[in-house]
Order: C-alpha cells, then sequence, then structure tokens
C-alpha cells in the first residue's frame, strides 16, 4: 500500500495501463495527412484546443454501489482490463502532449503525440468513508477532491512535465466505489470526456465484469466510434506557432480563493414549471422559447446575486459554454477535441431583480442564440495571429460572475459498468473558483437537472438559507434514509 492522506485514502497502486492492442495500423494521421509506417502519430491541436491549455484538467467522477465480488482486487482487476480496451478505441488518450520551440523565429508548437505510453490508473482504498457521507449532505465532502489523480495540474504541464493526458482512480469506499476521471482539457472537452467514459462502462458491462483476456472490442458496442482528425479552418497553419518563445510563457496559475460546494437537484417538476413561468413573463415580447436549461440558471444566477449581496447598481455576467458541434459545419460525430466557445450575458442586479426570471433568462437565450458561425470562424483565424487563452482567474471576476459548463444532455447515469448504475455524480477540484457551477443530467430521469455549485462560503451560507431558491430545489436525502 503506497501510502494515506489526511483524509483516510490509501493509495494501494498506481500503474501506466496501455491499449491492450497497439494502435490501429493506419497511414493517415489525426490531422488527415499521410505518414510513414515508422512515424510516431501525431495530432495538432486546434485553436479551440490550445486556447485551454493553461486551465485544469477535466475532472468528474461517478459514486456506485459496491458490486457482489470476491474481493476488491478482482474488482480493480476487471476495471483496468476493460479500461485497456477502452484505450484501444481511444488510443491518442494514451499518448503525450508535446512542444517544439523554435528559437529562429521565436515560436512555440504544441502537438498530441500518440505514443501508447499509457494512462493512469490508480487503485485507492476509504474504508471509512461510506456513500452516505456524499450524498446524504448538501454540502461537498472535501474528501471527494482527494478520489481524483492529477488534482490541480494544468494542460500545461502534460508537455512540460511529460504526465499522462488522461487518468482514473478507481477507490473502493465502505459501501461503494468512486470512479474519478481526469483529462486534460486540450486534448478534449466534455462530450469527448463522457463519449470515453461511456464507451469504458459499456465495454466493462459487456464482459460481465470480468478479466477480459481478449483484446476484442464488443461487436455490438454502441458507443459512436471516436473521430480524431482535428478540424482546422481553412487558412490556419498546422501546426500553429505561437508567438512565445516557450511554453512556459503562457501558463498563469490563478490563486485559488477559499470556496464551498454545494450540490443541488432541480426535480424535473419544477424545471418544468421554471420553464413556463419564464416562458409566461416573456410572452409577447420574446422571439423564441426559452430552454429549461436556461430558465434554470436564470433563476439560480438572481439567487447568487442575492447571495453575494450586490447592490443593485452593480453589474455581474455569466459566462456559459456553448457547444459547436451541430453549429460549424465541417465537425463530424464522434469529433473528439474541444469544439466550444463561452458566450456571456449581462445586467445589473438591480435589472434582473426588477425584470425577473423570464427577462434574466431571456438574456441567457440571446447569449446562445446569437451564434453566428461566420463570427466564430474569424475569430478563430484571428486567434492564430493574436492567441489569447482562458484563464479561470478572468472568468470567476472577483465573486461578482458566473460560469457554467459540462451539459445535462450527457449521459453521467447510464454507465453502468455492469452491477448497477451510478448513485451520484460529483467532480474534482480542477478549475473550482468562485463562481463555478457545473451542470449535470439529474438522477431523475425525465428532466431533472443538478448543480454542483462552487461560490465564496458565505454566499454559499447565505443561498441555502435563501427559501426562493431553496424552495426550487430538492435536498439531499437523511443519512438514516440513505443507509437504510
Amino acid at each position: 500500500m503506497e501510502g494515506a492522506n489526511g483524509c483516510g485514502i490509501h493509495v494501494v497502486s498506481r500503474r501506466m495501463v496501455r491499449p491492450l492492442t497497439p494502435p490501429p495500423a493506419t497511414m493517415m494521421n489525426g490531422n488527415g495527412c499521410h505518414r510513414r509506417k515508422e512515424e510516431v502519430e501525431v495530432i495538432h491541436l486546434t485553436p479551440w484546443d490550445l486556447r485551454l491549455i493553461s486551465i485544469d484538467y477535466i475532472q468528474k467522477g461517478i459514486l456506485l454501489p459496491k458490486p457482489p465480488s470476491d474481493g476488491d482486487n478482482d474488482l480493480v482487476n476487471a476495471l483496468e482490463s476493460s479500461f485497456a480496451r477502452a484505450l484501444r478505441l481511444f488510443y491518442p488518450f494514451a499518448g503525450r502532449l508535446a512542444s517544439e520551440e523554435r528559437a529562429g523565429d521565436g515560436t512555440v508548437s504544441v502537438f498530441l503525440r500518440c505514443t501508447g505510453e499509457g494512462a493512469e490508473f490508480v487503485h485507492a482504498v476509504a474504508p471509512e468513508v461510506a456513500i452516505a457521507d456524499i450524498v446524504s449532505s448538501l454540502y461537498t465532502p472535501p474528501v471527494v477532491w482527494d478520489f481524483y489523480p492529477l488534482a490541480l495540474v494544468l494542460g500545461a504541464d502534460a508537455a512540460i512535465e511529460r504526465l499522462p493526458v488522461l487518468a482514473v482512480q478507481v477507490t473502493v469506499l465502505a459501501d461503494g466505489v468512486f470512479i474519478g476521471m481526469t483529462l486534460n482539457h486540450s486534448v478534449g472537452d466534455g462530450t469527448a470526456f463522457w463519449h470515453f467514459l461511456n464507451a469504458w462502462s459499456e465495454i466493462n458491462r459487456a464482459a460481465g465484469g470480468g478479466v477480459g483476456i481478449n483484446a476484442d472490442l464488443p461487436a455490438d458496442l454502441s458507443t459512436p466510434p471516436p473521430v480524431f482528425k482535428r478540424w482546422f479552418p481553412e487558412t490556419c497553419p498546422v501546426p500553429i506557432p505561437m508567438p512565445f518563445r516557450k511554453l512556459e510563457d503562457i501558463v498563469r496559475r490563478f490563486e485559488r480563493t477559499a470556496v464551498k460546494e454545494c450540490f443541488f437537484t432541480y426535480p424535473a417538476a419544477s424545471v418544468k414549471k421554471l420553464k413556463a413561468r419564464a416562458n409566461g413573463e416573456m410572452a409577447g415580447s420574446a422571439t423564441a422559447t426559452i430552454s429549461s436549461l436556461q430558465a434554470v440558471l436564470a433563476h439560480f444566477w438572481r439567487a447568487v446575486c442575492r447571495a453575494r449581496r450586490l447592490p443593485p447598481e452593480h453589474g455581474t455576467l455569466y459566462s456559459v459554454v456553448v457547444g459547436c458541434r451541430g453549429r460549424v459545419n465541417g465537425i463530424p460525430p464522434g469529433y473528439v477535441g474541444n469544439v466550444l466557445v463561452f458566450d456571456k450575458a449581462e445586467a445589473t442586479t438591480g435589472e434582473m431583480e426588477e425584470k425577473g426570471l423570464g427577462w434574466t433568462a431571456w438574456l441567457l437565450n440571446r447569449a446562445v442564440a446569437l451564434f453566428d458561425e461566420a463570427t466564430k470562424r474569424e475569430s478563430l483565424e484571428r486567434w492564430v495571429r493574436e492567441p489569447d487563452f482562458t484563464y479561470m482567474d478572468n472568468l470567476s471576476s472577483a465573486g461578482t460572475a458566473l460560469v457554467t459548463g459540462s451539459s445535462p444532455r450527457f449521459d453521467v447515469f447510464g454507465n453502468d459498468f455492469g452491477w448497477g448504475k451510478p448513485l451520484a455524480v460529483r467532480s474534482g477540484s480542477g478549475n473550482k473558483a468562485d463562481g463555478k457551477a457545473t451542470v449535470f443530467e439529474g438522477p431523475e430521469r425525465g428532466g431533472s437537472i443538478s448543480l454542483e455549485v462552487c461560490i465564496a462560503p458565505d454566499a454559499l451560507e447565505r443561498l441555502v438559507a435563501d427559501q426562493e431558491f431553496m424552495d426550487a430545489v430538492s435536498t439531499p436525502a437523511a443519512r438514516d434514509e440513505v443507509d437504510a
């Protein structure tokens, strides 16, 4: 046993897992270019990928019931075996980021080398942590952050320190299992993240949870095949020469202020009610339907402004992640890479309070609806000449802004590894700052939405005491109900 941290989590082992078989023999690399058979496949990163190189890895995980197995080692060995098979399908995730510095013109390029060196697989145990410790409290216990490897690692660190771009940690609890996964955000976005996890769970489920000696993937695998060929604007150079002498010059580590987390779920009935209310308030003036998510985020935004005690004249903004799949031509289904932008809605707190839920939701609706493909293409072409990077301290804006990532469309609760569907979803410490809210599908099928909220401790205390807000969300089951 390797050791324990202060929360009683003992790391049993760490190993580097390679794809069960070598990457497919193809003469095309991830950029659609021909390569020689002996060359390592190289995938060059797009502006969408590169602008995220100075933020933390994506960290999301699922809480599962404990399987009826003979022992923890059998469980972990089976998961490692199916993980290796999933890596066969997603073989670039077993590669390494690398950078090339050009002293002649003072530029640097970053790319993913499909070396097959492996992804990290960590086995840990936390015998004193129970399912109820995680799901029965409104506040997220600090131990959850320790369910993830590569904590607080920036994307660029993978190239600088030759770290894996993907890592998982299987933590066996007293009465459950937590599978925490960490993916370099420059390599893939949330869609790519859940694509991999969906495939891994299906592969393990198809194998009956056993240790597979057969490298073949299930013939009827329903998870769509990943597409690694990167999409670039027509005028974009490949690779992209960024005007920095070394990769370290791009990196900026933000100051991590004290925050607390809560996990809220809007039941389907509450979501339906908020959507009807928002559209009703805007009847006759709105030219499009406000979505369920927009109504929920507007309700949350107004509540956080009250909890932060922002004066009426104070400006506030909400940055929402907008996926470009289906909005930009040329992005195929199954595309593995980053295809997202941040769009913003802005108002004063007084306007939001006076004009109501519907008006606030309409701001968010307009931020998404004004998406213009031509403008986004021009922005990507301009990025090559004048690169700018996403930094978390810019998005959090010192307690006046919110930023929401992820999507309720991601399949979280379908990740049955063979012994039962997830009981809960939680994320790690990556990219946690005052104002970060992560959205997930709710556990109740049919329209429920969950929000993992990370804000300053005093504001969070006022948020959970806000009756208008709390009336719209469900509270966790008492511990004795969970234990029953």
